[in-house]
C-alpha cells in the first residue's frame, strides 16, 4: 500500500530542510577572522587591502579611517593577502586623487585589486583553513619600504604581537628619504641593484644577505621584515581556530607592545655596533 504524504506535511518537511541548511551554512559563514583596524595616528589614514591571488576579495579594497576610529572586516578561513595604510590622500570623486604614501593608483578610496606603491609598511597574512593549513601565519614587512608605524596583535593567549613601533621617517638616512620626506625607502628602491632586491644573481637566500640598510631596520623593528629573506625572525604563527581575532593598529602609542620596543636612538649606520655585532658596510 503507497505512503500518503499530505500537502501540508511536505511543507513542514521542506520548512526543515531549509532551516537545517542555512544552520549549516552559518556555521560555515561564521568561520573565518576578523579584521579590526584602528588608527592612532594624528591625522586620517586609507587602509589599503589586496587579496592575494586565488584568494577572494574582502567587502572592501580601501576606505578612511579618522584618528581614533576602528574598522572591522570579516575575511574568509584560508584568505591571504595584505594591509597598509595610505596618507597624505586626497579624493575628488572623479578618479584622480592621489595619496602622499602608499597610494594604490585607482585615484579613490578604494584600490580595487591594486597594491601600494613603495614606500609603505605592509601587513601580510596568509590564514589557515583547518585542513591543510593548521597555523595563520602573518608578519609586518619593510621589505618594500616604510610609510607609518603599525603593530598587529593577535586576539588569542599564546600568540606573539608582532610590528614596527619605531617612526622610522625621523631616523630615514638621507639616501633612502622619498621626496618631501614622505616615507623611508628599501635600498631596493632608492638604488635598484639587484643586491639591494634579491634578483638576479641575488635571487636565492644563499647569496642575498642582509645589507647594511637592512640591518639597520632590522635594529629599529627586530620583528619586521627587513629584507626578502628575513623569515627566520620576522614570521609569526597562530594556531587556526576558524573564528580568529587580529588588531592592526597604525601609529600605536608607545605602550601598545613594550615586547616590541626598541631604542630611541637614531638608525645605526655602516661600522655601528649592534647588539654586539658591527653593522656590516656593504661591498
Amino acid at each position: 500500500m503507497a505512503s500518503f504524504v499530505s500537502p501540508s506535511s511536505s511543507s513542514i518537511i521542506a520548512c526543515l530542510l531549509f532551516v537545517i541548511v542555512s544552520f549549516l551554512q552559518g556555521l560555515v559563514a561564521a568561520a573565518g577572522v576578523t579584521f579590526t583596524f584602528t588608527n592612532r595616528c594624528g591625522g586620517t589614514v586609507w587602509p589599503g587591502v589586496l587579496a592575494n591571488s586565488g584568494s577572494p576579495p574582502l567587502e572592501t579594497t580601501g576606505f578612511a579611517l579618522s584618528p581614533g576610529e576602528a574598522r572591522s572586516l570579516a575575511a574568509p578561513t584560508g584568505w591571504s593577502g595584505r594591509f597598509w595604510a595610505r596618507t597624505g590622500c586626497a579624493f575628488d570623486g572623479t578618479s584622480g586623487g592621489k595619496c602622499a604614501t602608499g597610494d594604490c593608483g585607482s585615484g579613490e578610496a578604494e584600490c580595487h585589486g591594486s597594491g601600494a606603491t613603495p614606500p609603505a609598511t605592509l601587513v601580510e597574512f596568509t590564514l589557515g583553513d583547518g585542513d591543510g593549513g593548521k597555523e595563520d601565519y602573518y608578519d609586518v614587512s619593510l621589505v618594500d619600504g616604510y610609510n607609518v608605524p603599525v603593530v598587529v596583535e593577535p586576539s588569542a593567549a599564546g600568540c606573539p604581537a608582532t610590528g614596527c613601533l619605531v617612526d622610522l621617517n625621523e631616523r630615514c638616512p638621507a639616501e633612502l628619504r622619498a621626496p618631501a620626506g614622505e616615507g623611508c625607502r628599501s635600498a631596493c628602491e632608492a638604488f635598484d641593484r639587484p643586491e639591494y632586491c634579491c634578483s638576479g644573481a641575488f635571487g636565492g637566500p644563499d647569496t642575498c644577505r642582509p645589507s647594511a640598510y637592512s640591518q639597520a631596520f632590522k635594529a629599529a623593528c627586530p620583528r619586521a621584515y627587513s629584507y626578502a629573506y628575513d623569515d627566520a625572525t620576522s614570521t609569526f604563527t597562530c594556531a587556526y581556530s576558524g573564528t580568529a581575532a587580529y588588531s592592526v593598529v597604525f601609529c600605536p602609542r608607545a605602550g601598545a607592545s613594550s615586547s616590541l620596543k626598541s631604542s630611541n636612538d637614531p638608525l645605526p649606520r655602516p661600522g655601528d655596533v649592534v647588539a654586539g655585532a658591527q653593522v656590516a658596510a656593504d661591498t
